[in-house]
């Protein structure tokens, strides 16, 4: 199941719209926090996403997963950088973590970083 999750990671994160829809369908009924977090990145209720992924992450790894892509939500570019190096130096394998640190760079400034 981790290597289909990969795959399944590095398809989504490419943008490939049915495996977009099918993250953000399995996210109704989804227990797993990458998936959660993954739907929260393209779903319009993401925030709603992310405090059930939140609720759900019994890891380390996955309550770093969602501090990550909170932050990355709120437009926080300094923290997603921190948080991002931290978790990758551990979990080199985190695809998730690595598109949300590069994706992180793309958003326009927050209102603090202006």
């Amino acid at each position: 199941m981790v290597a289909s999750m990969n795959q399944l990671l590095h398809r989504l994160l490419t943008g490939d719209d049915a495996v977009i829809t099918a993250i953000i369908e399995a996210a109704h009924t989804s227990h797993d926090p990458r998936i959660l977090v993954a739907a929260a990145l393209f779903a319009p209720h993401g925030d709603r996403l992310l405090a059930r992924a939140e609720s759900v992450a019994a890891t380390t790894r996955d309550r770093q997963l969602v501090a990550i892509a909170a932050a990355h939500q709120r437009g926080d570019r300094e923290l997603v950088d921190a948080l991002a190096r931290d978790h990758l130096v551990d979990h080199p394998d985190s695809v998730l973590v690595a598109w949300i640190a590069d994706a992180s760079h793309h958003q326009p400034l927050s209102k603090e970083e202006r």
